[in-house]
């Protein structure tokens, strides 16, 4: 991304969320997170290769060779492709939801199609009227006359309303509880029983070693979190604690 992109992107709106972290080998052991940012954590699922691609192009081992696909699509003089949207369909794929709003994308650009129906030339039998087609000159199944008079289309296909934009802006899980987030992103609901389940799993018998710590979770943190969740499985240390394990290593 442009470092204008980055600036503007690192004064969104920030999400919160409270990690347990064992002091002694400074590691973190599980964070509770609300809905928001489970959302957001389920949402990079979404998120298409082209995007990820955009997004983590600055980090090369985290990258790969995806990003040289992508840096050849953008380099590709326009007497090469195809079509007239096929390189924005390659480089701004439509794709993603609202719950990933953190990372401050820009919106795709949705193809521009029309759809048309047609209807009987015929108006004479009233069955004609039950039968449309996308096909110019199909045969009238009431009367047999060509089906070639254009029809109005009422109302828009996979709009605002329709169930797959719902389901964005709505987000993915309930808010009614907390979810225990684990350090390689397992993700369930948390109780009082899974709580103690987690310290007898890492074999916490010092409960005076353990720490609470409320960290923000922002564009940067999010981008992290991508990039991390691609090749480790201590997610939320590598993020949020690793300049400090580092420091603490000998």
């Amino acid at each position: 991304m442009s470092s204008t992109e980055k600036t503007n992107a690192a004064g969104g709106d920030k999400l919160s969320m409270k990690l347990l972290v064992n002091s002694k080998s400074q590691r973190v052991l599980y964070a509770e997170a609300g809905k928001d940012v489970v959302d957001f954590l389920f949402s990079l699922l979404t998120l298409p290769l082209g995007t990820v691609a955009k997004l983590i192009a600055d980090d090369s081992p985290a990258a790969g060779s995806v990003v040289n696909l992508y840096s050849s699509v953008d380099k590709l003089d326009d007497t090469y492709i195809c079509r007239d949207n096929a390189k924005d369909a390659l480089l701004r794929p439509a794709g993603g939801c609202e719950s990933g709003k953190l990372l401050q994308l820009p919106e795709a650009k949705a193809p521009q199609t029309t759809l048309q129906i047609f209807r009987c030339i015929g108006t004479y039998v009233p069955n004609c009227r039950s039968y449309v087609t996308m096909v110019s000159g199909t045969t009238c199944g009431s009367c047999g006359a060509r089906m070639t008079t254009q029809a109005q289309l009422v109302g828009s296909v996979g709009g605002a309303g329709s169930p797959a934009a719902a389901a964005g802006a709505a987000g993915f899980v309930q808010r009614i509880v907390t979810y225990t987030v684990m350090d390689d992103l397992k993700i369930a609901p948390m109780s009082t029983i899974s709580g103690i389940t987690i310290l007898n799993t890492f074999g916490i018998t010092d409960i005076g070693s353990l720490q609470e710590k409320t960290v923000q979770l922002g564009y940067a943190e999010g981008l992290e979190m991508l990039k991390a969740s691609l090749q480790s499985k201590t997610v939320l240390t590598d993020v949020f604690l690793g300049k400090k394990r580092k420091a603490s290593s000998p």
